[in-house]
């Protein structure tokens, strides 16, 4: 069927658009597909990092119900060398500071907790570690080491144990007013989950005359 005047001049309009601009239109086509096979690749690609992460994790775990150093020591190992972004990391590092520290190995046991603060994507792991850290750090009379991490901002939730434990650490020092005054802001920002850490915060306080 002959095409009219008119449909002859919009085919003409399509060829001579198509002439200017097909080339553009390709390559976003292409570009579109490369990009969401790209977006799969990388979904497929987290999956599978989460999946060896996790199993990692669940050989720290383990390792550590068993007493098994080498083998939590290896599994930890892997997870910050490989998988360093994941949560499992921080918290197989974590894992394996408690074990080093149960272990008496302090050493190790602050180079985990030194990890996690320096390298986790989690802030509420960075702060636990920061307040465990402190812990080691009272043990071995690092009393301005120990300070200088309870120092640092964090959580709100966590406000009382970090005020709590510097609290400890005044005592340590031989500094009761300044001990007292942290127990109270520790007492002050406890909340009602916070039973057991409250019952001896009041024993603390009672120890330094109230």
């Amino acid at each position: 069927m002959a095409l009219d005047l008119e449909e002859q001049e919009q085919l003409a309009e399509l060829k001579s658009w198509w002439k200017t601009h097909g080339n553009l239109v390709v390559a976003v086509i292409v570009g579109a597909a490369v990009a969401f096979a790209g977006w799969r690749y990388w979904k497929i690609y987290q999956a599978n990092q989460a999946a060896h992460a996790a199993a990692l994790y669940e050989t720290v775990g383990k390792a550590t119900i068993a007493g098994d150093g080498k083998a939590l020591r290896d599994a930890a190992g892997a997870l910050v060398e490989n998988y360093p972004r994941t949560l499992y990391a921080s918290m197989g590092a974590l894992v394996a500071a408690r074990y080093y520290y149960d272990h008496n190995d302090p050493k190790n046991a602050k180079a985990q907790l030194q990890w996690v603060i320096e390298r986790s994507s989690s802030d509420d792991l960075r702060d636990l570690a920061r307040l465990r850290l402190a812990a080691v750090l009272l043990d071995e009379k690092a009393y301005d080491e120990a300070l200088k991490q309870l120092e640092a901002s964090h959580g709100a939730a966590y406000d009382s144990q970090y005020a709590a434990l510097k609290g400890d650490i005044l005592v340590a020092q031989g500094k009761p007013a300044e001990a007292k005054a942290a127990y109270k802001l520790a007492l002050d920002k406890a909340g009602p989950q916070d039973a057991p850490l409250r019952e001896t915060l009041r024993m603390r306080l009672d120890a330094l005359g109230g």
